[in-house]
């Protein structure tokens, strides 16, 4: 990927090295701290763009085992993001 492509708001974290995976690791643990916000969460971005609508994620939900990922799934049905 060439890194002046990259859009707003995009990081490119380059994860050859086990230094650089662990940069990587804490840099996105820091992000999704100070944000609230989880990186990638499938679910997540499949009810946004359509895929799946709140039926589907709440039974998506209901699959996921009691977890901190799971109470946040919750608070995004909940909050209707």
């Amino acid at each position: 990927m060439n890194a002046d492509k990259i859009g707003r708001a995009i990081a490119w974290l380059d994860t050859g090295t086990h230094t650089s995976l662990l940069e990587a690791s804490q840099f996105i643990g820091a992000l999704e701290a100070r944000q609230g916000l989880k990186i990638a969460c499938l679910e997540e971005v499949a009810r946004h763009r359509g895929f799946i609508d709140d039926e589907q994620f709440a039974a998506l939900i209901e699959a996921t085992p009691r977890s901190s990922y799971r109470d946040y799934l919750e608070q995004v049905l909940k909050d209707g993001f």
